[in-house]
């Protein structure tokens, strides 16, 4: 085909919301690349041009002149437009692309990619009875607005890059909030800020494990935890929980040589156990006689309804072996991404320079957002406030559940957290419902909670298995509104479990 009968039948689309100028370059981008236009070729002068394709001179010309720009093209004033002949992708038209990944993934990459495969992640507004989610409602926003806005106009240095480690204020306030609410023995200097506690796991696994190093973790817990160790080719050791939170004999026994440990002391997920403090000090003891690493994640232990929030298992830990890990994703919003970890001494300048790989620094602006709302008393005016509301949230759930499904579910620790874990009684033949089907059918009806077996990890051994039952989430929701859920839930496990 004619060069100008090539472009003439280009198609432009008159009431695209792109302009004819992107069209028409990105047309001719198309066909230099697949060489249509074959170098050398000449194309029309732009007055030609225009006219042939009903256009205005200046859409012509900005065309010409972006693929000239960007090295399509050369020419000049008198001499005509031509394809660049030096051109080597005008030469031969590209392979189709073949369908997937260029090439395999590595071994290592293939387990970054797939160690969240399970994980699923909630989407739409929330609902009754979405697990571990604050109360968005209670957050106050406008004065987190103001603030930024006030930090905005100040032009402060936090706008530039900053410091691995995190903002230096923000760190101080944290430091002198853990001492006096947690018992966290620190100075500033220990704390690295990190898009949340998710990243701040990935970091320790990268800097604390080697592969194949064992590394416990609850089962039932959280899942999340163990990708990061995957990732870093660790092999994962299953601990079971009791009443009083991790087995730490069980795992002594079965897995002497491990070289982390992942616990959560304070609030374990999802069973809502408090980890007893014998078992704290026989952790402790294990740790420090092997040389273990015992990360205590601290997520949600602001929120206790029937005392004040329990010391950390961090300030009875005197062989610098317990690495303090914490979030503010539910305290104040997960959007926000904000995290930290308490490192002992030696460990936190490593941390920050790993920190500095993956992303340079947490970003600034809501740190230095967070410090102004700490030092001027609003973050523990909010923690109050929520502790108030979620304490009459919770009351309204297990009221509800008492009345409507008392026969049905028993349930558990209630004492701390954002949820409430729940187990199905057996009826008169001693059957019980299948926990994912009732999920899923309260999906469909309208209300969002977790299976027990949700929590359970893939290589747990029998030892580690829990009782079937629901984590149903309080925090998220009005008490009208877990009312109205919790006559939804009876309906559906009703209909799945009829007790006859």
């Amino acid at each position: 085909m004619h060069v100008h009968d090539l472009i003439a039948s280009i198609p432009l689309e008159r009431t695209s919301d792109v302009s004819l100028f992107r069209q028409l370059y990105a047309r001719l981008k198309d066909a230099i690349l697949q060489g249509t236009l074959a170098p050398g070729a000449r194309l029309p002068a732009t007055r030609e041009l225009c006219q042939l394709l009903g256009v205005s001179r200046q859409t012509v010309l900005a065309a010409y002149d972006q693929l000239t720009a960007e090295g399509y093209l050369r020419g000049g004033v008198g001499q005509g437009t031509f394809v660049d002949e030096a051109l080597p992708l005008a030469r031969q038209a590209p392979a189709p692309a073949a369908p997937g990944l260029l090439r395999a993934l590595s071994e290592r990459s293939a387990a970054l990619a797939d160690a969240m495969g399970t994980r699923r992640f909630y989407q739409g507004p929330v609902r009754a009875f979405r697990p571990s989610m604050p109360g968005l409602d209670l957050f106050p926003f406008d004065l987190w607005r103001k603030l930024e806005a006030r930090q905005l106009r100040r032009s402060g240095p936090y706008l530039g890059y900053g410091p691995a480690n995190g903002y230096a204020p923000l760190r101080e306030l944290l430091c002198a909030y853990l001492r006096a609410s947690r018992g966290v023995v620190c100075t500033p200097e220990q704390i690295v800020i990190t898009s949340g506690s998710q990243q701040a796991l990935y970091l320790l696994a990268q800097l604390l494990l080697a592969p194949g190093d064992e590394v416990w973790v609850e089962s039932p817990g959280y899942q999340g935890a163990c990708a990061p160790m995957l990732v870093a080719g660790a092999r994962i050791r299953t601990v079971p929980v009791t009443s009083e939170g991790m087995d730490v004999a069980h795992g002594a026994r079965h897995y002497p040589d491990a070289r982390l440990v992942f616990a959560t002391p304070s609030h374990q997920l999802p069973l809502g156990a408090t980890m007893s403090l014998a078992r704290r000090l026989e952790l402790l003891r294990w740790a420090a006689a092997k040389r273990a690493w015992v990360i205590e994640d601290d997520y949600d232990s602001e929120y206790r309804y029937t005392g004040p929030p329990l010391a950390s298992m961090q300030s009875l830990d005197r062989a610098g072996c317990v690495v303090y890990v914490g979030t503010l994703s539910k305290v104040l919003f997960p959007a926000l991404r904000l995290g930290y970890v308490v490192a002992p001494p030696a460990l936190a300048e490593p941390l920050a320079r790993a920190k500095a790989v993956v992303d340079m620094h947490h970003a600034m602006l809501p740190q230095a957002v967070l410090a102004d709302f700490i030092a001027e008393g609003h973050f523990m005016r909010h923690i109050r406030r929520t502790r108030e509301a979620y304490a009459e949230r919770r009351a309204t759930l297990m009221a509800a559940l008492d009345q409507r499904l008392g026969e049905r579910l028993v349930c558990g620790p209630a004492d701390v957290g954002l949820d409430l874990c729940t187990h199905f009684r057996h009826d008169r033949k001693g059957r019980i419902p299948d926990e994912a089907r009732v999920a899923q059918a309260a999906l469909e009806a309208g209300i969002e909670l977790r299976p027990l077996g949700y929590y359970a990890n893939a290589a747990a051994t029998p030892g580690c298995a829990v009782a079937p039952g629901l984590l149903l989430g309080f925090s998220a929701v009005k008490p009208e509104a877990i009312r109205q859920g919790v006559e939804a839930l009876a309906r559906v496990i009703e209909d799945q479990w009829p007790h006859k």
